[in-house]
């Protein structure tokens, strides 16, 4: 079974920083794009920041020196490193992972996984 486990959240005061990981086990060939999103309450889900299978990095306007996106291709890992945190950063933050997958009944296939969320927020 596959799943993607995010650790890493928590509360913080404003300037301060935190590290997200997120781990992909499973049936996994390969990874693709892996990324971050976040979803404050009462807005939509928003990209973070994402990194492809070869290091190429794309970050929100809001989180552009401030955040760093970073992957373990051994680990099957992807890191949101954050310093410099404001309140507006508060919200639950998803990983996401472009998985390539082999099972006995599906054979080799392509599909995108959500990890369960970690609330990050950041105090006034």
């Amino acid at each position: 079974q596959v799943q993607l486990v995010e650790s890493g959240g928590g509360l913080v005061q404003a300037g301060g920083s935190l590290r997200l990981s997120c781990a992909a086990s499973g049936s996994i060939v390969s990874i693709n794009d892996m990324g971050w999103y976040r979803q404050a309450p009462g807005k939509q889900r928003e990209l973070v920041a994402i990194i492809s299978s070869g290091g190429s990095t794309h970050y929100a306007d809001t989180v552009k020196g401030r955040f760093t996106i970073s992957r373990d291709n051994g680990k099957n890992t992807v890191y949101l490193q954050m310093n410099s945190l404001k309140p507006e950063d508060t919200a639950v933050y998803y990983c996401n992972a472009d998985l390539l997958l082999f099972t006995p009944s599906a054979g080799t296939h392509a599909r995108d996984y959500w990890g369960q969320g970690t609330q990050v927020t950041v105090s006034s």
